[in-house]
């Protein structure tokens, strides 16, 4: 459900519960050559880690096809960006694990058993693991196996194949750099994504349900503990705040300003982003996701 590290595609497409981006990457993987965005229809896609998150599969690989074949040519195998709100992820710290990934799984799989509000043994999951001085780290990507279905089975109906399949803020945090303690506040629908990361590692994830229609101000509220619980527990302050949302942009970014005394930058794909085919008037930030997988 990771990236790994055989060559990568050349075409990533991301389902957000609004949208579907599609976009192609430079022959170099420099940089986006070109991206296009369809608009989905409410409910079409309804993210969560239960069964039934695509109500429309037809109306829905409509969108995928349309958008990859406009950025696609004749390439078929692509990185598959899916909601956060579909995928439980999670940090975690062992003492001992072993090096291979087929001896390493089943532990990671029972210690998930009491994290995860569905059956962890058949599970889709996907890890990496980092080894400290003071044990192995882990990060891992799970999902109900009936909810990852849904989307690869989008994909390839559309004729195309999900080589990676991966949750939208790691996409994201594939493709930035963080040296220094760095916040992400990701806005997707009703779903608010915190992630900290540092010396280029994430160090702290959390999904937040945020009822729809909620000020910025309100939204800063949810996100503030999370800070809050970094600095207390790293003995380290944030020194980046970006952020990455389609509505209510402004207004949160000054309530997190406000909130941290800190300058709020947008995350977007700046240079990187390429031309749009679609003229869709969404904010560079839309595009982080493609743009952290295809060309980092």
């Amino acid at each position: 459900m990771a990236m790994g590290r055989e060559a990568k595609p050349r075409l990533a497409c991301e389902i957000t519960a609004q949208h579907v981006i599609a976009a192609r990457a430079r022959s170099d993987a420099g940089a986006l050559e070109v991206h296009t965005v369809r608009r989905l229809e409410p409910d079409v896609v309804r993210p969560s880690l239960a069964p039934g998150n695509v109500s429309n599969s037809n109306a829905l690989a409509q969108s995928v096809a349309g958008a990859l074949s406009a950025v696609g040519g004749r390439k078929r195998d692509i990185v598959a960006i899916i909601p956060d709100a579909a995928v439980r992820v999670l940090l975690m710290d062992f003492d001992t694990l072993p090096d291979k990934a087929a001896e390493a799984e089943p532990i990671i799989r029972f210690r998930l058993r009491k994290s995860i509000p569905f059956d962890a043994e058949q599970a889709a999951l996907s890890f990496q693991s980092y080894r400290k001085p003071e044990g192995v780290k882990v990060l891992a990507a799970v999902t109900p196996r009936e909810v990852r279905d849904e989307y690869e089975s989008v994909f390839r109906s559309s004729g195309y194949e999900p080589g990676y399949l991966v949750p939208s803020t790691l996409a994201a945090l594939h493709g930035l750099d963080a040296d220094r303690p760095t916040l992400l506040v990701k806005v997707d629908g009703s779903f608010i994504s915190v992630a900290i990361a540092d010396r280029n590692e994430l160090v702290f994830y959390r999904m937040l349900d945020v009822v729809p229609g909620r000020s910025g101000a309100t939204i800063a509220d949810e996100v503030y503990p999370s800070v809050v619980f970094f600095e207390d527990n790293y003995t380290a302050k944030i020194e980046r705040i970006l952020l990455a949302a389609t509505s209510n942009v402004e207004e949160l970014r000054q309530a997190l300003q406000e909130q941290t005394g800190l300058h709020v930058e947008m995350l977007d794909a700046g240079s990187e982003a390429g031309d749009s085919l679609s003229g869709d008037g969404l904010p560079l930030s839309a595009l982080a996701g493609v743009a952290g997988v295809l060309t980092h």
